[in-house]
């Protein structure tokens, strides 16, 4: 998320908890010995409004609850955490200035997000040329680590990006191998959002389903925003296909499905980890019932790790979907937090900080909520977990949890 549900979001943005000032300063030599601490600022950015926003509120309060938890067990001696989230409303350009504005903020030592793969395209030379470090809890397309190239070559392009979702590399082949050897599903129609993440994900599915002996009845593209999708229902009942794999988000496929199923086209719907929502159900309603989705990781509800984290998210009562990429977040806010310890010492920040830290978190090596956490050479997470998720009595059931090998 990939690369990818809930909102009051005006009134959690205008509260001082998130609009930030700083508290200390890096020339400050007032330590935690001093009763004086020094302000460290995580920085978020994630869609808070509209297109994703569902997603994006789980990330930004992922990353809160790991720095409440920080400040309460006094993790960094002499520092003090808060939050800094920025809207990037799921547009490539407002990710862009939203990474500016996080590099321009000097208490800024690292930066969680963003939620969708176009958006981290326009952020991650920004901060690699800070020297800040990046991680996605989302982010599935590939190339973001691997260069362009990465499927005969893999060349990473920014040392400061890091991501806790494992790629669509995996999770396309997963899709496909449980599409043809579980559902023995035969012929699907395949569509994308034009976008990076849903795009890739899409070739991803094809590649692997047609490899595994399905075929491809047709393939069709529709546009972030739009609403309608009566021609493709007509397209889609006309090629006789047993399957409809989406690559996209949630905020079109719940659209898509319950048109499908208005419209005579009793087929599943399967979709990546962008659609991993309950908001998809909530919209679409009983036409999403037996639809499927893969996602990163196992089920955060299953883990005994993440008991605290979701009882700590409900009892905030915080909006957004906690479920997709919350524990992800936690952990990826972690990880800068251990690599800040590493190199802030009694509050006081040196000059070359920021470089020093994208080194700890290269190095970083714990166990979070969500499951080990660990980056390899190119600053992908060594956690390969992925789960297919499906629709039964209205909510979301894991049916297979496990790993794929892409070679």
């Amino acid at each position: 998320m990939r690369h990818r549900s809930l909102l009051i979001l005006t009134t959690v943005l205008t509260t001082g908890a998130l609009t930030l000032t700083a508290c200390g300063s890096r020339d400050d030599d007032k330590g935690s010995d001093s009763g004086s601490k020094t302000t460290v600022v995580i920085g978020v950015d994630a869609p808070l409004t509209g297109q994703n926003s569902a997603t994006g509120l789980g990330i930004q309060y992922g990353v809160q609850i790991a720095v409440d938890d920080a400040n309460k067990k006094n993790l960094v001696p002499g520092v003090t955490f808060k939050v800094k989230a920025l809207d990037d409303k799921a547009v490539p350009a407002s990710g862009q200035q939203n990474a500016t504005a996080l590099v321009a903020n000097k208490d800024v030592l690292g930066v969680v997000g963003p939620l969708n793969s176009g958006v981290a395209t326009q952020m991650q030379q920004v901060f690699d040329t800070a020297g800040l470090v990046e991680i996605s809890p989302s982010n599935t397309a590939p190339e973001l680590t691997q260069g362009k190239n990465w499927q005969t070559k893999k060349e990473r392009p920014y040392k400061t990006y890091f991501r806790t979702a494992t790629t669509d590399a995996l999770q396309g082949g997963f899709a496909a191998d449980y599409a043809y050897n579980t559902l023995k599903k035969r012929k699907v129609f395949i569509v994308d959002d034009k976008q990076t993440y849903g795009a890739g994900l899409a070739k991803l599915f094809k590649q692997n389903f047609k490899k595994a002996g399905g075929k491809v009845a047709a393939e069709d593209h529709i546009s972030v925003g739009d609403t309608d999708f009566s021609s493709l229902v007509t397209k889609v009942k006309n090629s006789g296909a047993d399957l409809f794999y989406y690559g996209g988000q949630y905020d079109e496929s719940e659209k898509i499905t319950k048109q499908l199923k208005d419209g005579g086209v009793d087929i599943p719907l399967f979709g990546g980890d962008g659609m991993f929502s309950d908001t998809y159900i909530k919209t679409a309603g009983k036409p999403s019932e037996g639809d499927l989705v893969t996602s990163v990781g196992v089920p955060v509800t299953t883990l005994p790790a993440a008991k605290e984290f979701i009882a700590a998210y409900k009892a905030k009562k915080y909006p957004g979907d906690y479920g997709t990429y919350g524990g992800y977040s936690y952990d990826a806010a972690t990880a800068i937090i251990k690599a800040i310890g590493n190199v802030v010492k009694d509050g006081k920040v040196p000059s070359d900080a920021r470089t020093k830290i994208v080194d700890e978190v290269q190095k970083t090596k714990f166990d979070g909520i969500a499951g080990p956490v660990a980056f390899d050479e190119y600053g992908d997470t060594t956690n390969k977990q992925l789960t297919v998720y499906q629709v039964v009595k209205g909510k979301w059931k894991a049916v297979k949890s496990g790993t794929y090998n892409a070679g």
